[in-house]
């Protein structure tokens, strides 16, 4: 199922006029048990220090700990679930000096792996 952002939009609205936060999955279209997985696929901790997931340790990119909480995704982009998905899928085109490397995440992993980093 692919939420639109209208959706997500209504979602957050109705869960903010509740007192209750939005969860991950709800701003982001994506299961953060699934992400968890897509991660471990991807091999994200190679490079990342990511909270929960097994063998997350890597030095060589930040630390994924708490990304909810910050302004901007990789120094450029506005913490926004598109732009963290954007990022998470296509690092080289907004940043090609970056080390983060294309790896051909697609839509769904993408919605999926900012739902755990958010859920987190």
């Amino acid at each position: 199922m692919h939420t639109t952002p209208v959706a997500l939009l209504l979602i957050a609205t109705l869960a903010a006029c509740q007192g209750k936060p939005p969860s991950a999955d709800a701003i982001t279209g994506g299961d953060p048990r699934r992400g968890l997985d897509a991660i471990q696929r991807y091999g994200c901790g190679a490079c990342h220090r990511i909270d929960g997931v097994p063998g997350a340790y890597g030095k060589v990119g930040p630390t994924l700990q708490n990304i909810g909480e910050r302004g901007y995704v990789a120094g450029k982009l506005p913490n926004t679930p598109e732009n963290l998905q954007t990022w998470i899928r296509f690092p080289q085109r907004i940043s090609p000096q970056s080390a983060m490397p294309d790896l051909g995440v697609g839509e769904i992993d993408a919605r999926d792996i900012a739902a755990y980093l958010y859920h987190q």
